[in-house]
C-alpha cells in the first residue's frame, strides 16, 4: 500500500500518523525540527507544548473534559500520553511537558508502520493522500503553497505564552497552597494574594509596561494584532478595565488566605509545571511584554519579589484557514480530495482540539487510502462538533473555536436540573456514540 504523507509532528500530526497506522496504513511523517525551529519552539521532541502545560478541565461536565474522555476511549495517542505524564492540577489535566513530548516521540519513532523523515517540506505534494499539520506558525514556501491552494483566503491572529518560575524562588511565607473551592489536591496551586494597594500598583505598572517588537511578523500585523480571546495577553486584558483581571485570571473567589481567613482583593495563581514540582507557571499570564518589563512587573506580585524565571512569556503569530466551504467535517479539502489539514491551522483552538482534528484527519485519510467510505464523527460528540464547526462555521466572521457545548448538536428534549444536568446528558449521549464509533473503527 502506498504510504500517506503527514507533514508536521506536532500534536495534530502525531495523532494523525498514529491513527492512520492503527488502521494498517503506512505513514511517512515529516518534521523540520531540529534542522529548523519556529519562533515559538525550542525542544527537538514531537508534540512540543509551547504555551501552558495544561490540557484544561478533566471533568465530563466541561466540553474539553468530555473531549478528552472521547479521545481516551477511541485510543488517542496524545490523551494517553498526557494521562501517563500528568502532574497535579486540581480538576484539570496538566502534564510534565518534557516527559510528554519524549513519550510521544518514542512511540511514533518505534511504530513499524511510521517512517520519520527529519526534513522541511516546502510545498504541498501534488499527489497521494496527504495531511498538512504544519501548525499555526507555518511560513515561507509552505505558507505560499497553502495560500495558492485556497486563493489567498487565510487569516491570522496572535497567541501568547505565560512565564514559568522556579518553585524554590517563590516566597512561601506569602504564597499559599490552595485550589479553588478545595477541588483537587491542595498542593496543585500556589496562590499569591494581593490587597487593594498592591493590586493598584501592579495594575498601573502593567498598563504602562513596554511590549516587545514582533520582529518575525509582517509590518501591518505589528500595527494592529488581532488577539484571539482564548489566549489574551494579560496586559491587553488590563486595558479593558480595572476589574477585568479580578474577574478573570486574578479572581480571588474560593481562595481564602489561610493567614487571614478571608479572600484577598486579587490572587495570582501558580500551577505546577512538571511532576517534580520544581517549576510553576503563572496561570492566565500570557504576555507580550519585553523580558525586562516582565522581570520588573511580575516581581511586584507578592511572593515573587525574588522569583527566578525559567522562561519569560513570548508572543507569536498564528495563521489559520478560512475553513468553511474549504474543508469538510473530516478536514479534507473540497478542492482536492485526498488532501487533509489538521491542527490549529484549521480553526480549532487548544491542545486537545488540535489533537482531535488530527485524530479525525488521520482516520479519514487512512480510509481514503484504503478506498473505503468515510466515517462520520457525529456532531452530537465534541470531536465531531469541532469538525462540523470548521466545515460550516457560524454567523459572521469565522473565528477559531475551542471545544464547547455551544457547538455540539442540541438535545431534542428538555433536561431538568439546570446547566450541569444538561451537560451531563450531553456527555452520556456523546459517549454512547463514541463507543459505537470505536467498535466500528477498531474493534475487529
Amino acid at each position: 500500500m502506498t504510504p500517506i504523507r503527514v507533514i508536521g509532528a506536532g500534536l495534530a500530526g502525531c495523532e494523525a500518523a498514529w491513527q492512520a497506522a492503527r488502521l494498517g496504513v503506512p505513514v511517512i511523517l515529516s518534521e523540520m525540527k531540529p534542522k529548523r525551529y519556529s519562533p515559538a519552539h525550542r525542544y527537538a521532541g514531537f508534540s512540543e507544548l509551547v504555551c501552558s502545560n495544561s490540557l484544561r478541565s478533566a471533568q465530563l461536565s466541561n466540553a474539553v473534559g468530555l473531549l478528552k474522555e472521547e479521545m481516551r476511549r477511541l485510543g488517542s495517542l496524545v490523551v494517553g500520553a498526557a494521562d501517563e505524564t500528568k502532574v497535579p492540577a486540581g480538576a484539570a489535566l496538566a502534564v510534565d511537558r518534557t516527559q510528554f513530548s519524549d513519550l510521544i516521540t518514542k512511540r511514533i519513532t518505534s511504530h513499524p508502520l511510521i517512517t520519520v523523515c527529519r526534513e522541511e517540506v516546502e510545498e504541498i505534494p501534488d499527489d497521494g493522500v496527504t495531511i498538512v499539520a504544519t501548525g499555526p506558525l507555518t511560513d515561507g514556501k509552505m505558507a505560499e503553497s497553502i495560500s495558492t491552494l485556497f486563493g489567498g483566503d487565510q487569516l491570522s491572529f496572535f497567541d501568547a505564552v505565560a512565564p514559568i518560575v522556579d518553585a524554590e524562588s517563590v516566597d512561601r511565607s506569602i504564597a499559599y497552597f490552595a485550589t479553588r473551592y478545595g477541588k483537587g489536591e491542595p498542593t496543585d496551586y500556589l496562590n499569591c494574594p494581593m490587597n487593594r494597594e498592591e493590586y493598584d500598583a501592579f495594575y498601573h505598572a502593567l498598563l504602562s509596561a513596554e511590549t516587545a517588537t514582533l520582529h518575525e511578523f509582517d509590518a501591518e500585523a505589528q500595527k494592529e494584532p488581532n488577539v484571539f480571546e482564548g489566549c489574551m495577553p494579560v496586559e491587553v486584558m488590563a486595558k479593558r478595565g480595572y476589574d477585568t483581571l479580578r474577574y478573570g485570571p486574578m479572581k480571588p473567589i474560593g481562595l481564602p488566605d489561610p493567614k487571614t481567613g478571608r479572600e484577598p482583593f486579587a490572587v495570582v495563581q501558580l500551577r505546577r509545571e512538571n511532576i517534580a514540582g520544581t517549576m510553576y507557571n503563572l496561570v492566565g499570564f500570557q504576555t507580550h511584554l519585553t523580558y525586562g518589563e516582565q522581570n520588573h512587573v511580575f516581581r511586584m506580585i507578592p511572593g515573587l519579589a525574588d522569583a527566578s524565571f525559567f522562561r519569560y512569556g513570548v508572543m507569536h503569530r498564528n495563521t489559520y484557514i478560512n475553513s468553511p466551504s474549504r474543508l469538510s467535517a473530516q478536514y479534507e479539502t473540497i478542492v482536492r480530495p485526498g488532501l487533509f489539514f489538521a491542527g490549529q491551522m484549521t480553526g480549532v483552538e487548544g491542545y486537545v482540539e488540535s489533537a482531535a482534528s488530527g485524530f479525525v484527519a488521520g482516520v479519514s485519510a487512512a480510509l481514503r487510502a484504503k478506498n473505503l467510505d468515510p466515517v462520520d464523527f457525529p456532531a452530537s460528540t465534541v470531536i465531531g462538533s469541532l469538525g462540523h464547526y470548521v466545515s460550516s462555521g457560524t454567523i459572521g466572521k469565522f473565528q477559531p473555536m475551542n471545544a464547547s457545548f455551544g457547538i455540539i448538536a442540541p438535545l431534542d428534549y428538555k433536561v431538568k436540573g439546570g446547566k450541569r444536568a444538561r451537560n451531563d446528558e450531553y456527555a452520556n449521549r456523546s459517549l454512547l456514540k463514541i463507543d459505537e464509533l470505536n467498535a466500528r473503527l477498531f474493534d475487529h
